[in-house]
């Protein structure tokens, strides 16, 4: 019998464990977006492409728990939220298709795909705004990028 990811549960377990088990040295991965609130809540945000390779999920999930472990080992009283951040979504205007991460991540909680990851790191109507400023970049340097381009359509 498998058991659904449950973010909270796998919190409280790795609480429990980091009070009372003998700590092991391990060397964690960087956390690429480390946030932290006005009341000392953390979130460790680990960045992937928009199609993640399925093979690497495992190893993604269990970074993600060394994180909070690593937290709660320095302090038993942290709050931490350790999280998979999507920059975009391949797939829009439809949902995210994330099949391929179900009965690993805790998909509500622990996976954050454009819209939603852009709004929690700068509030909401981030995402547009960042949308809103390549699309002006783009139409800026159409011209040079249009000028770079070229050279290579004439080796075609």
């Amino acid at each position: 019998m498998t058991r659904e990811p449950n973010r909270e549960a796998e919190f409280y377990a790795i609480k429990n464990v980091c009070r009372d088990a003998p700590i092991r040295k391990i060397k964690p991965g960087l956390v690429d977006i480390w946030l932290e609130d006005k009341n000392g809540v953390k979130y460790l945000i680990d960045m992937k492409t928009a199609k993640p390779n399925i093979e690497g999920f495992t190893g993604h999930k269990r970074k993600l728990l060394e994180w909070v472990a690593l937290e709660l080992a320095k302090d038993p009283n942290a709050i931490v939220y350790a999280m998979i951040g999507i920059p975009y979504n391949p797939y829009e205007p439809k949902p995210y298709e994330r099949w391929t991460m179900r009965g690993i991540f805790d998909l509500d909680k622990e996976v954050l795909v454009a819209e939603e990851l852009w709004d929690f790191i700068g509030g909401e109507g981030a995402y547009q705004d960042l949308l809103d400023c390549f699309e002006q970049a783009g139409i800026e340097l159409r011209p040079e990028i249009d000028a770079y381009f070229e050279k290579f359509r004439n080796h075609l």
